[in-house]
């Protein structure tokens, strides 16, 4: 006698989907939280640009749930607008740097 599993019954509805553990929520916070801080530290690109990266890839994960979707949003926004700012900055500081307009330190 071969087991086979019986099929649900169709009176009872299906089991629903297990809930987020809200991790979706935290990245989403933490993508917001990291943008508004990279606006605050593009002008040292050794720090906004690890930030913003770490903001944007955040905020894609954050995305998963429909109802922090906003948020994650504008993390993405914030922290890939402190990645521009930090890359165009360290781009003219090295072109300063390497042309000899930048500071010019006297013994």
């Amino acid at each position: 006698m071969d087991y086979q599993p019986s099929s649900p019954s169709p009176s009872q509805p299906p089991s629903p989907a297990p809930a987020s553990g809200g991790n979706a929520r935290v990245m989403s916070i933490a993508s917001l939280v990291i943008g508004v801080i990279n606006l605050c530290a593009w002008f040292f690109p050794i720090c906004g640009v690890p930030l913003g990266i770490v903001g944007i890839v955040l905020g894609y994960l954050g995305m998963k749930d429909p109802s922090q979707k906003t948020m994650a949003i504008i993390g993405i926004a914030l922290s890939a607008l402190g990645l521009l700012a930090a890359c165009v900055n360290g781009a003219i500081g090295a072109y300063m740097g390497l042309s000899g307009q930048g500071f010019q330190f006297t013994q």
